[in-house]
Formats: structure tokens, sequence, C-alpha cells
């Protein structure tokens, strides 16, 4: 568990708002997002790329 709770997060959210504004957090955020994304696309694909290779081999 994280050792701090929701109001800890609501104070540290407002910091971080008032330091960077709200478009640059939404803009980090995005890019977070899509960042997560292709991670786990590149995970999945990685593991499909394996699955053709050795299904090919068992021919």
């Amino acid at each position: 568990m994280l050792p701090f709770g929701a109001p800890e997060l609501i104070i540290i959210l407002i910091i971080v708002v008032l330091l960077f504004g709200v478009g640059r957090v939404g803009k980090i955020a995005g890019e977070l997002g899509k960042g997560i994304h292709e991670f786990r696309s590149g995970l999945t694909g990685g593991k499909e790329k394996e699955d053709q290779a050795g299904d090919g081999e068992k021919e």
C-alpha cells in the first residue's frame, strides 16, 4: 500500500497543477499514456512474433 492517503494525493496534485499548469499536465499525462500503450503493445507484439515463429518450426 501507499504510505499516504487521498488527502495527500490531492494536495500533491494541486501543487503539480499550480507549478506546471493544466495544459502542460494534460500533455504529460497524454504522452505517458501513449508510452504505456506502446510498451504493452510491444510486449504482446513480441509474444505474437514468437508464437508465429514457433508455429512455422512445428510443421
